[in-house]
């Protein structure tokens, strides 16, 4: 079992920035890949970056298009998803996920899920 609690989701106009972290408890952290997911209202919840237990893989959704990076410390049991040049189409609420074992884009594989932090972004 593990513990997910997001957090640095807000308002911000385009073309700016947002620092969203992952703060995970319970079972050691570095046991588990981890992922971020979004989800806007009518659709479908989509993957957006994952990173392995050490950070030596790591995967990005076509969308992010080098303005996202995923980074973990687990010294800190924390992952952080960097939203650089933000457009209006990422307005979502964005979710981290853990699992344990190898890095997944199917948000079907992950067993633990954070509650979620709204990202709106105004053009």
């Amino acid at each position: 079992q593990v513990q997910l609690v997001e957090s640095g989701g807000g308002l911000v106009q385009a073309g700016g920035s947002l620092r969203l972290s992952c703060a995970a408890s319970g079972r050691t952290f570095s046991n588990y890949a981890m992922g971020w997911f979004r989800q806007a209202p009518g659709k479908e919840r989509d993957f957006v970056a994952a990173i392995s237990r050490f950070g030596g893989q790591i995967d990005y959704a076509n969308f992010t298009q080098g303005r996202f990076t995923i980074r973990r410390d687990n010294a800190k049991n924390t992952v952080y998803l960097q939203m650089n040049n933000l457009k209006a189409e990422d307005t979502a609420v964005y979710y981290c996920a853990a699992r344990e074992g190898l890095v997944r884009s199917d948000a079907k594989f992950y067993d633990y899920w954070g509650q979620g932090t709204q990202v709106t972004v105004s053009s």
